[in-house]
């Protein structure tokens, strides 16, 4: 590691990188949580102590100078060594108590979490729950979360993943809408009717691109990338619209389409940073999390569900 760094503030080291990784002062400031001012001011403290100049202004934001370009492997370095020490640090706390941050989708943080939470809450009260809803992938290793519920497997090293169930996807459209039109009896039918889609999203373009049917973004009349507020349109009677059966299945106001038709199911993981398992609130988050969800996709098919234990 470059010796520069060896006496810096590491909020100044943290700064550089976000604005390194960003391109801008204003993304910074998003992604750390801080005004841009601020960002502004660290970034030339950073620069006076080092006597070097690490960006070079743009039109559309800042770049790396060479001299930013050469310290910025070190940097993350450093970054990556903190958070080790943090994950280290805090796993080693044997209380049953303190705060678990969580983070999960908008849509199971919704329709799902409430309830499982308020379990954990019952039973074990001296554990704080911080709930993240968010689509995007928090960085468990920087503690941005200590555990992750995901439709997907995590990539991360040092990271232990657990899958504990599928969620089953259907195919639904509001009873006020099939009121005034023909309901679809076949996949060809549903071209036939307005469908709500993404709008940055391309899942189910993708998804429809695999069925032969070559739509576009424009196909759709009706956009939202917010899966919460996109299930809303559909109740609505915008179009028809596709989620999972885990909760839409119990909605009065909607009616599934096309129930013999199987769509791909979406994999449910845990994910813990291997350093924090251990640690007694997280684990017994992790236990009561795995209790709680599981029976909500106990009706889903489950071909490839892994019964292992948590794994890297």
């Amino acid at each position: 590691m470059d010796n520069s760094f060896a006496h810096l503030d590491w909020s100044l080291i943290r700064a550089f990188l976000a604005v390194a990784e960003t391109g801008s002062l204003s993304g910074a400031a998003r992604s750390l949580s801080q005004s841009q001012p601020t960002l502004g001011r660290q970034i030339k403290v950073l620069e006076d102590q080092l006597g070097l100049r690490l960006f070079e202004r743009q039109a559309r934001g800042l770049s790396l100078s060479a001299k930013g370009e050469g310290l910025l492997e070190p940097a993350r370095a450093m970054r990556d060594a903190f958070g080790q020490l943090g994950l280290r640090a805090a796993g080693q706390d044997e209380r049953m108590h303190g705060t678990v941050r969580i983070t999960a989708s908008e849509v199971m943080a919704q329709r799902i979490l409430p309830q499982v939470i308020s379990r954990i809450r019952q039973e074990e009260p001296n554990i704080q729950i911080e709930l993240v809803s968010s689509n995007q992938s928090e960085n468990l290793l920087f503690r941005e979360a200590d555990i992750a519920v995901r439709m997907y497997r995590s990539t991360q090293l040092d990271v232990i993943t657990k899958q504990i169930g599928v969620a089953a996807m259907g195919i639904y459209a509001a009873r006020s809408y099939l009121s005034q039109c023909s309901v679809p009896t076949s996949l060809e039918d549903l071209l036939d009717h307005p469908i709500v889609g993404y709008d940055r999203d391309d899942r189910i373009i993708q998804g429809m691109r695999a069925l032969g049917w070559p739509v576009t973004r424009d196909f759709f009349a009706v956009r939202c990338d917010d899966e919460n507020t996109y299930w809303e349109l559909v109740r609505a009677g915008c179009g028809i619209g596709f989620t999972q059966q885990s909760f839409a299945n119990s909605d009065p106001m909607v009616q599934r389409i096309l129930p013999e038709f199987e769509l791909p199911t979406l994999p449910i993981w845990l994910a813990a940073p291997e350093a924090m398992r251990a640690t007694p609130r997280i684990k017994r988050v992790w236990e009561m999390l795995e209790e709680g969800i599981t029976p909500f996709f106990a009706n889903a098919n489950v071909p490839n569900l892994d019964p292992t234990p948590p794994s890297r």
